[in-house]
């Protein structure tokens, strides 16, 4: 664990652009760097270090040995993984993608020897690019630190390091549970919603001037650009279409009974009492003691009730 390790952000947008204030607000040095010319000049204009190419933003993460933070669109992350393996083959990588499984194997293919840990916070806006961003985006958020079998824990350490600096709380999952959680919590919704805001629509100018509060509210992440979303659902086909069966099959039952019976009080109850559920918990926080025996199993079980990491110990 380092909390002044360098930090090298590629992807400047909403997500990778909060994380290179936070790491420069940290004191520590950091640099970043994206493919867009309208981000890179506003991170300049703000004081922020952006280099002219990714190659050189590698090759200077490989020469400090520091934490290098992918945060491009899915689309855009084997290409930068191949500039990875050329030019800081063996760096200490972790990534804010909201699915890992993809991002695990990408790495594997790509730049095998880097030493990966990937992460998640869960943070965001349905705005995008570098102005969207905000060294406080993540305070008081989840951040997935990846803890499966096999990487490298003192990289681990310093993912989480960087997450507890955001003031986020570090949550520890394997791969496979993380992508089934955020199906159901991030990903289904985003698919209601652009169903939801679909029908709604279809109801014409009618519909569009009576649309208040739940209307607004059950689409407002169908605003974000569509490429990303579909990126980014697409990305976790498998587990997302178990979390579609399960909200298909309720969508059937509250059918069948409006249309036998005119009766919806049981969807509706239970909706009430997942709502209940989320207003409810209050997450544990832990800290994570990285001298015991298979902390990285320890890890996963604090992951799994809930907790959250808000302390290292090593």
């Amino acid at each position: 664990m380092n909390d002044t390790r360098a930090v090298c952000v590629v992807g400047l947008g909403l997500i990778g652009g909060s994380v290179l204030r936070v790491a420069a607000g940290a004191g520590r040095e950091a640099w970043g760097y994206t493919e867009s010319a309208t981000d890179a000049a506003a991170a300049r204009a703000d004081g922020y270090d952006v280099m002219a190419t990714a190659d050189e933003a590698l090759i200077r993460a490989a020469a400090a040995d520091a934490l290098v933070v992918l945060a491009v669109p899915l689309p855009a992350v084997d290409g930068v993984l191949r500039r990875v393996h050329h030019c800081a083959p063996t760096c200490r990588l972790t990534d804010v993608a909201s699915v890992k499984a993809p991002m695990a194997e990408a790495v594997a293919e790509l730049a095998p020897r880097a030493r990966y840990v990937g992460g998640h916070p869960m943070a965001g806006t349905a705005e995008s690019g570098w102005g969207a961003g905000s060294a406080s985006l993540f305070d008081g958020a989840a951040w997935v630190v990846a803890t499966d079998e096999g990487l490298d824990l003192d990289v681990w350490a310093d993912v989480a390091t960087l997450a507890l600096a955001a003031g986020a709380g570090v949550v520890p999952a394997a791969i496979d549970e993380h992508d089934a959680a955020v199906a159901r919590i991030s990903h289904l919704p985003h698919v209601m919603a652009a169903v939801l805001a679909g029908v709604g629509a279809d109801g014409g100018p009618l519909a569009m001037s009576l649309a208040a509060g739940s209307f607004r509210d059950g689409t407002r992440v169908a605003g974000s650009r569509p490429e990303l979303v579909t990126a980014m659902c697409e990305g976790n086909r498998w587990a997302l279409l178990g979390a579609v069966d399960d909200a298909l099959g309720r969508l059937g039952a509250a059918r069948g009974s409006l249309a036998s019976t005119g009766g919806l009080a049981a969807t509706i109850r239970a909706g009430h009492r997942g709502r209940e559920a989320l207003e409810d918990h209050r997450a544990t926080e832990a800290t994570a003691d990285l001298t015991v025996t298979d902390p990285l199993a320890k890890l996963r079980e604090l992951g799994r009730t809930g907790a959250r990491v808000v302390a290292l110990r090593r």
